[in-house]
């Protein structure tokens, strides 16, 4: 197996955050090696290739009626190398805590709403204030930065005690690397990058009060997700059919199962009366969740 097989056999079987970076990833590289060719001929500067004004969201309204597609495909765009860095290494850190509580497909409604959110608030604020008016015609927008806030705000308020260890300042909680992000977003926004920390913000916002509603066990994601899984089941070979036989459980086995079944209920629900809900892994939750259904 070649390394082009194992990236395809590596996206194909790996979790929904190893898609998210592998999707960025490649985005990157194609739009990299495109303005080669471009330098390599003199033609113009990666900035001002046709396929990053076809894939950037534009603050004025009339590229974006002309482009509506954007708002979903900025957040997969990036030009420098130290930006989609940083935002895939906080894609992966924060994913992988994420995808400790809640879901994958979680993940990606979280990512592609909060991205979505972003690209409004900077289409919004540019739209808005007056002190936009003469770039907003010529402004757009890229990168992932406001999609993964919104995972990093989602589990830093629902988890919000969780520590990490971050080089040179040690143990730190989520809560306050939030704080901290959304503190610094604010204080940018009077910088040459304005619109970028303002989509940020927008993924902030959305990240919050996602969570918000899904402590009121509201998920706001399920739709989105529903219809994404019907656009993504038109691509989808379908599988035959095959039918199998199961054979029946005797008493003893089915006695057993329910006795371990209990159990692991009691020993569910004993680590709620002492810890609280939150405190169970999305393993417990689902576990817990089977088990009462059954009753």
């Amino acid at each position: 197996m070649n390394i082009f097989d194992e990236i395809k056999e590596s996206f194909k079987t790996g979790s929904a955050l190893t898609k998210l970076i592998y999707i960025n990833l490649a985005v990157f590289l194609i739009i990299r090696i495109v303005g080669v060719f471009y330098f390599l001929f003199n033609v113009q500067d990666i900035e001002s290739l046709p396929i990053v004004e076809w894939l950037a969201v534009p603050a004025g309204l009339t590229n974006l009626l002309l482009k509506p597609w954007t708002l979903f495909t900025y957040m997969f765009l990036h030009l420098g190398f130290l930006h989609i860095l940083f935002n895939v290494l906080c894609l992966y850190w924060f994913g992988k805590i994420f995808l400790e509580y809640l879901s994958e497909k979680q993940l990606v409604g979280v990512y592609i709403l909060g991205g979505l959110a972003g690209a409004f608030l900077y289409i919004i604020a540019f739209n808005g204030f007056p002190v936009f008016q003469p770039v907003l015609q010529d402004s757009y927008a890229l990168g992932a930065s406001a999609a993964v806030l919104a995972i990093v705000i989602a589990i830093s308020v629902y988890v919000p005690d969780y520590t990490i260890h971050i080089l040179f300042l040690g143990q730190v909680k989520l809560k306050y690397i939030a704080i901290f992000a959304v503190s610094l977003d604010i204080l940018s926004i009077a910088s040459s990058n304005a619109g970028g920390h303002i989509a940020h913000l927008g993924g902030a916002i959305f990240g919050y009060l996602y969570i918000q509603k899904y402590k009121q066990g509201k998920d706001i994601s399920v739709g989105f997700n529903r219809f994404l899984n019907d656009i993504l089941s038109i691509f989808k070979k379908k599988k035959k059919i095959k039918v199998s036989y199961k054979r029946p459980k005797t008493d003893i086995e089915y006695n057993e199962m329910k006795v371990n079944e209990q159990d692991e209920i009691n020993r569910i629900l004993d680590k709620i009366s002492k810890a609280g809900y939150e405190s169970l892994s999305k393993t417990e939750k689902e576990t817990l969740f089977k088990i009462s259904n059954k009753k």
